[in-house]
């Protein structure tokens, strides 16, 4: 065998050699789990001594990342589908400063009155269902709008996403300061001596007011008078002028007029006495189980992107724990009840079922 062959023969297997040393590598044992080349290349590298760990990507963390909801150049709008200077409208505003401060974009309140609140909600069915509009549901008002076949409302109970309840506020039974009847007795015994003579002013038709009505007559077995006003502020108008003899509206309603002397309350419809009538005792208290309230919430629209309702909702419960709002609300005689999104949906749907058939009673009776 020649030289020259040996030393070829000697290169070939040499670069062999070179060649499994450097690809050869210990198999991986079998509990672990499969792992990547480059998992598998850092740890190779890092098991001789250790090493600093990795820098992070570079992405932008989470919480440093700007919300696409509300966007700045925006501005929220508050419908209130009722007549300025009604306690929902006063409530609105109020909530209206710290919820402002609490999104970051301006807040304005729009009073959309008429048609017992239908004329204000069919304005907000209508709107974009983009976050920026919101309205002021109240219940059971609202019910009666949509649930009546005659009113033709273009919305139902699946157009509406519920934000949150702002407050409960108890109807309270009223009347003129000067009035003969100095007890929720004397109306009742004026009805039964003479029925149907004694008028009650309702804020509207078929609303809680006048469904408490509606209530009332069956538990005391009488008839009322009943005159039905596009509102609170001008029921308030008639009773201080003489032209209806009794009131129902909300405690937060009356307390103007009491601070004036201008009215007497004589009934609170809740399970107990308002913390800003004190001595004034409940229906129940007086003879009948009778409880009704109107619930002021705000709702958006179905369809309303999913940031937009966690964002507002989470904005709307720190606004209303705001010292400065709960101090004014007080003052205004409203007092604030809040409810989450979910607790508010089930709370409207469980009110929807037990007003439904006192609804189909009144619609049976004018047929």
């Amino acid at each position: 065998m020649s030289r020259r062959y040996l030393y070829q023969l000697s290169g070939i297997l040499l670069l062999a050699f070179f060649v499994v040393a450097c690809t050869q590598t210990a198999p991986a044992p079998t509990a672990a789990p499969a792992q990547s080349k480059a998992t598998e290349l850092t740890k190779a590298a890092t098991t001789a001594a250790p090493a600093p760990a990795a820098p992070a990507p570079t992405a932008v963390p989470t919480s440093a990342k700007q919300a696409s909801w509300p966007q700045k150049d925006k501005s929220l709008t508050m419908i209130v589908p009722l007549e300025p200077g009604a306690a929902a409208d006063a409530s609105a505003r109020l909530l209206a400063v710290p919820l402002e401060k609490e999104l970051g974009i301006p807040v304005q309140v729009v009073n959309k009155p008429g048609a017992g609140m239908q004329t204000g909600t069919t304005e907000f069915v209508r709107s974009k269902n983009d976050g920026y509009t919101i309205c002021m549901t109240n219940l059971p008002t609202i019910l009666g709008l949509y649930l009546d076949p005659e009113r033709k409302a273009i919305f139902s109970r699946k157009d509406f996403l519920t934000s949150a309840l702002m407050g409960v506020d108890p109807a309270a039974i009223g009347v003129k300061a000067d009035s003969p009847f100095k007890s929720l007795k004397d109306i009742i015994d004026a009805a039964k001596a003479n029925p149907g003579k004694v008028t009650i002013g309702l804020t509207g038709l078929k609303s809680h007011q006048h469904l408490a009505f509606l209530e009332l007559q069956k538990l005391a077995g009488v008839q009322f008078n009943m005159v039905v006003f596009d509102g609170s502020a001008p029921t308030m108008t008639a009773l201080l002028g003489g032209h209806i003899d009794v009131q129902l509206s909300s405690v937060g309603l009356f307390m103007p007029q009491l601070k004036s002397g201008g009215v007497r309350v004589l009934a609170v419809a809740d399970a107990k006495e308002s913390p800003f009538l004190p001595g004034v005792k409940t229906l129940e208290a007086q003879g009948y189980k009778l409880y009704n309230s109107n619930s002021r919430g705000w709702s958006l629209l179905a369809g309303t992107p999913k940031e937009a309702v966690d964002t507002l909702s989470v904005a709307m419960k720190k606004a209303m724990a705001d010292p400065t709002f709960q101090a004014k609300m007080a003052e205004q005689g409203l007092e604030v009840r809040y409810m989450a999104p979910e607790e508010y949906a089930a709370y409207w749907d469980n009110m929807e079922k037990q007003v439904k058939p006192l609804l189909d009673e009144i619609a049976a009776s004018t047929k």
